[in-house]
């Protein structure tokens, strides 16, 4: 006679133990999972609250202008760019997204796989063709119509599909840009026709914004208390990589005994409740990356993570959809050149010699965040400042200054060059898109932030 055996006993510990590391690993996967999830609510593309783009798993909403500063569904995004967002199911076949001739323009197409790992080249760097581009579960196995420019393809349920044109700060560009972007769009296979289609994205619908907008952090996208729940979906949804499977059965083992333990139960809400903390301490720049001189730290895996789980979780907590190091490299800053916490009491230069700008083909920006990652509304409505800003003054040796913080110069010479900042700690925040071989193996890097008060 054969016995079965199932569902071996578990200690408390071992659980909380299994259940801290599984947590500080899916953290990312559950906030795509729960992204996707919150998107399926959307009856068809437009903006989220007015101004956050969005739409039903497999389309996607665009803007016509930077992004409003209320934006709260993604930390640190920028105002450089006209930005699209979308989501992608598996569950529900391909999608088509649309790329138009974009001229001299830099853009590029940001989509990422639930890991938050690029699959696309898709971007001015790529000198990708104007066309349709097919965005395919691994798993589908139906024929590419003819039209069809290329094809990429996921093996995770959810992806995020994030297309970014440059937008200098001008009126006459943002007219330019209109009819770029109305012809940007993405919708299921089925809808393919070989034509071009069009959509006037600033007559595009307005849908409640729910925590889009208002709060003071970005939206929450992972709630310790029902993470669990989500992660045995998520196990499901994200397939192992090459070495990983082990690490798949270890978290099972505790979800097993959860199902059938209320204390393991208990022990496991507790403990993701816990570890948030941790991941929370993962959100201050200042703890995360490579550091660099003048106290900035920077990372050369993004979107790219492949088993770097502490970069993947770090950057999903701080700044989650970054591009990979080719495409964009980004430096962080929370501390002035001496270690002190940056804080807006205090007015900060950023000196850029003669000749040392962000060396890119595409653009560069400096940027400041309060201390939740988001804009300082400011009666300026100004956020950033770089490549975008055909009025930037430069000293009679050819460098660059500018300022931030403080209550600002009264020359409008230098109010030019000064960026506002809370009157509390704050980031700055350095992107170079399609930057330079020097920047990449780090002879370049970014000016300290030095207190001039």
């Amino acid at each position: 006679m054969t016995t079965g055996f199932a569902n071996p006993k578990m200690t408390p510990d071992y659980a909380a133990a299994v259940a801290r590391q599984a947590y500080l690993w899916g953290w990312p996967l559950v906030n795509m999972h729960n992204r996707r999830v919150f998107m399926e609510q959307l009856p068809e593309p437009g903006l989220l609250a007015g101004i956050v783009p969005a739409g039903p798993p497999g389309s996607l909403g665009m803007l016509r202008d930077y992004i409003r500063p209320e934006e709260r569904v993604v930390a640190c995004p920028n105002q450089d760019v006209v930005y699209g967002f979308g989501v992608l199911d598996a569950g529900r076949g391909p999608s088509v997204v649309q790329v138009p001739d974009f001229g001299d323009r830099f853009w590029v197409y940001q989509v990422v796989d639930q890991r938050t790992d690029s699959f696309v080249r898709i971007g001015k760097m790529y000198d990708t063709a104007p066309g349709f581009y097919l965005l395919a579960p691994e798993s589908w196995d139906g024929a590419v119509p003819t039209g069809i420019t290329g094809v990429f393809r996921y093996d995770t349920r959810s992806a995020v599909v994030i297309p970014r044109v440059f937008l200098d700060d001008t009126d006459r560009d943002r007219a330019a840009v209109a009819p770029l972007v109305d012809r940007i769009s993405m919708y299921p296979l089925s809808e393919f026709d070989g034509e071009v289609k069009v959509v006037d994205w600033s007559a595009a619908p307005s849908f409640g914004g729910g925590k889009a907008t208002g709060a003071q952090g970005e939206t929450q996208w992972v709630d310790p208390e029902t993470f669990f729940t989500a992660l045995a979906e998520v196990l499901e949804e994200v397939p192992a990589r090459p070495g990983e499977e082990a690490l798949y059965t270890w978290f099972r083992s505790v979800l097993t005994a959860a199902e059938h333990d209320p204390e393991i139960a208990e022990v496991i809400r507790q403990t993701a409740v816990d570890t948030d903390h941790g991941v929370g301490e993962l959100f201050q720049f200042r703890n995360i990356g490579i550091p660099v001189a003048g106290n900035w730290t920077t990372q050369r895996n993004g979107a790219e993570f492949g088993n770097d789980y502490l970069s993947r979780t770090a950057i999903g907590k701080s700044n989650i959809f970054v591009n990979t190091p080719n495409e964009t490299v980004y430096y962080y800053q929370d501390l002035d050149d001496i270690g002190a916490r940056l804080h807006g009491s205090h007015t900060y230069s950023v000196r850029f010699p003669a000749g040392q700008l962000p060396p890119v083909k595409g653009f560069w920006s400096l940027t400041v965040y309060n201390k939740h990652h988001f804009f300082h509304p400011n009666e300026l409505d100004r956020y950033s400042l770089g490549t975008k800003n055909q009025d930037l003054n430069y000293g009679d040796d050819g460098s660059l200054t500018l300022t931030v913080g403080g209550a600002g110069p009264s020359e409008p010479k230098l109010l030019t060059n000064w960026i506002p900042a809370p009157n509390d700690e704050f980031s700055l925040f350095l992107r170079a898109y399609w930057p330079d071989e020097t920047i990449l193996d780090g002879t370049w890097t970014p000016p300290a932030a030095t207190v001039q008060d």
